[in-house]
């Protein structure tokens, strides 16, 4: 399926849980039984082992999705959860993402980065690393920077790319004191410069021989992988038994690799948790799934590894539907949504503590977090039935009315989505209670967004929404006015101009204060309740060290390793 975390931008995916998002730091698990305590919002969930301590040797057979095809995750085809994964143990990502999702120097890659503004552009100057090289002995410098902002900026529609977010904004490339040194000029600041080059963001480094043209762009790394720069490289690829074999580089300039091969296994989810119980993986995602959930909790040898993942549920109204366009009658039914309840119903079963979500643009493990909601967060039915009543809606036996027509609300969910269906019975008894109908229609999986979200078929729908760790420039296609993906259809002039103000702040501090005054104002507006942060289950072998629920972080690959 298709990756949630595409750069720079908020996605609607359907499920309740999404595929990813390493670096050290956060809380960590020491590895008890199969089943642990339920945790709090947990940042970060890897059994943390400094590698000295760990075992020099051994094989992670790892679970994914599905079989890989397009290999350069730059190209449309390419953003997809199985393809990160093999990824980012192959190719340079400049960056590492905490689990605060701050992004920090790849040491290996680079050595510093910094901006300043002139004449007020942008100038950023990367200092890559000397000892960097592409598998084929090549140096990684400057050129290949130019050559993937080049290729990323939309300017070519050849290029057939996943986004050109922060690509587009940048100007020139040039090389700077040497060849290692790059320095790049935006017309106008960007504030989230840090989200191009980094495979945490499902944008690393290709070389620029396979950058160059839109040919080599398609097809260099289509069913292949010619070039790598990493801790591991590819060893084979096996179509029949659907594996992805890789070993470490021994040209490798970095810290040495602990295991002596990762094998990813392409098959079904559903599949997963029966070859984890027989043995023949060592790790999977669970993908917040109960059933997986109870079947992996009995395996002796294992544990399951949580953290708050990146990525949030919540219902979005329709502000162009009639019986919606009032933003009283949006707040009514925030008030009227007791979020407490639909939380704790969504994630029994899966041994979780959650809360109700109260930012639209960051999580609580996330850097700079804070709850905006004021009292629209709070369930106050009485409040919003004065609300309604003051908008216009009388309670006329059990439901309300207003120009002889009935408070009756088409709830859209998707099938085989239990998750949706639960939220759709909880919803319909909680709205009931202030005299709002629920007309709950199940339609087609691959319909939902297409035929009926996005045209505006419908008045409310539960679905997530999957985060970047760039919450600045990350949310415009959701809540701006004009945004591609405004799927509530409302906004306001307030909101467009924080959106842009922070998505332009050059100092992180203010870009962040920025998002908060955004959230806060997009309460306001009352287009999208937040409901709850998903968290991220998976499912590990007790030994198997530095992998886990890695929340906002990236994996950092020559750490993973077996405990001695």
């Amino acid at each position: 399926m298709k990756l949630s975390r595409v750069p720079l931008s908020l996605v609607a995916t359907v499920a309740v849980a999404s595929s990813v998002l390493t670096a050290c730091g956060g809380s960590d698990d020491g590895g008890g039984g199969g089943k642990k305590e339920a945790p709090k919002t947990t940042a970060l969930d890897i059994n943390r082992t400094d590698p000295a301590q760990l075992t020099q040797g051994g094989t992670l057979n790892w679970a994914i999705d599905q079989f890989p095809v397009q290999f350069n995750e730059m190209e449309v085809d390419g953003n997809q959860a199985a393809t990160n994964v093999v990824i980012e143990a192959l190719m340079p990502s400049l960056w590492h993402s905490a689990p605060n999702g701050e992004q920090v120097p790849n040491r290996a890659f680079l050595l510093d980065a910094s901006s300043r503004t002139e004449g007020g552009k942008q100038i950023v100057t990367y200092r890559l690393n000397p000892k960097a090289k592409w598998s084929d002995g090549t140096p990684i410098t400057y050129r290949d920077l130019e050559a993937n902002v080049r290729a990323m900026s939309s300017k070519d529609p050849a290029f057939k790319v996943g986004t050109s977010a922060a690509y587009e904004e940048v100007s020139s490339v040039r090389r700077g004191k040497d060849d290692h040194e790059a320095v790049l000029t935006f017309d106008k600041p960007y504030a989230d410069w840090r989200a191009m080059f980094g495979a945490p963001n499902n944008t690393p480094l290709y070389p620029a021989k396979y950058m160059a043209d839109a040919k080599g762009f398609t097809t260099g790394y289509l069913n292949k992988i010619p070039l790598s720069a990493g801790p591991y490289k590819l060893a084979g690829i096996d179509k029949t038994a659907q594996t992805i074999t890789l070993v470490p580089d021994s040209a490798w300039w970095g810290d040495k690799p602990k295991l002596d091969k990762i094998v990813f296994h392409a098959m079904t989810t559903e599949s997963m948790p029966a070859a984890y119980a027989n043995g023949e993986i060592d790790y999977f995602d669970l993908n917040a799934g109960v059933a997986a959930f109870k079947q992996a909790s009995t395996v002796k040898s294992g544990e399951i590894r949580e953290a708050g993942g990146p990525n949030y549920r919540h219902l979005t109204f329709n502000g162009k539907s009639p019986k919606l366009s009032d933003p009283n009658v949006r707040k009514a039914l925030f008030k009227a949504t007791d979020r407490d309840t639909l939380v704790k119903s969504s994630v029994k079963g899966l041994n979780w503590e959650a809360k109700p979500l109260n930012n639209h643009f960051l999580v609580p493990n996330q850097k700079g977090y804070r709850d905006n909601a004021g009292d629209l967060g709070t369930y106050d039915p009485k409040a919003a039935g004065r609300l309604l009543d003051e908008a216009g809606w009388k309670l006329d036996g059990k439901v309300r009315k207003k120009g002889g027509e009935e408070l009756k609300l088409r709830f859209l969910i998707p099938t085989g989505q239990p998750a949706s269906k639960n939220e759709a019975t909880i919803l319909t008894q909680m709205w009931a209670q202030v005299g709002v109908q629920l007309d709950v229609r199940t339609v087609p999986v691959n319909e939902f967004f297409d035929k009926y979200l996005t045209p505006g078929e419908f008045d409310v729908a539960p679905y997530s929404f999957s985060r970047t760790p760039f919450s600045a420039s990350g949310s415009s296609n959701i809540y701006a006015s004009n945004g591609g993906s405004n799927i509530s259809r409302t906004g306001s002039a307030k909101l467009d101009e924080l959106l842009d103000k922070a998505g332009r702040a050059t100092d992180p501090a203010a870009a962040l204060g920025t998002v908060n005054e955004a959230d806060a104002e997009a309460w306001r507006v009352a287009g999208v309740l937040p409901t709850y942060q998903l968290p991220e289950i998976t499912a590990a072998k007790k030994t198997l060290a530095n992998l886990g629920a890695q929340g906002m972080a990236d994996i950092t690959y020559e750490r993973i390793g077996y405990t001695k």
